[in-house]
């Protein structure tokens, strides 16, 4: 039996947002660093996951409940700019 992988919060909380659809230009604006620094992030979520891209890590990562459902998309609440297949980009408003 293998263990069960660990997420940094930052390795988290990068997934939240990319489960979100967002890029990492959009993730390093709501985060305050450079987009390399999302790479550089995700990276070494893929590696501690043993996954190869960003659905992958994503779906295992709610798979293991490391992030949680509930909040996959809570960024939209905070005016994010969130991905729609159908829509495009749009900024969604704060109720």
């Amino acid at each position: 039996m293998t263990a069960r992988p660990t997420l940094t919060r930052r390795q988290r909380e990068v997934l939240l947002l990319a489960a979100n659809g967002n890029t990492n230009a959009q993730i390093a604006r709501w985060l305050g660093v450079t987009p390399n620094s999302v790479a550089e992030v995700l990276a070494k979520a893929y590696r501690a996951l043993g996954v190869a891209d960003r659905a992958q890590a994503v779906a295992v990562s709610l798979r293991l409940e490391l992030l949680d459902m509930d909040a996959v998309f809570l960024p939209a609440a905070f005016g994010l700019e969130v991905q729609h297949r159908h829509e495009g980009r749009q900024k969604l408003p704060v109720s």
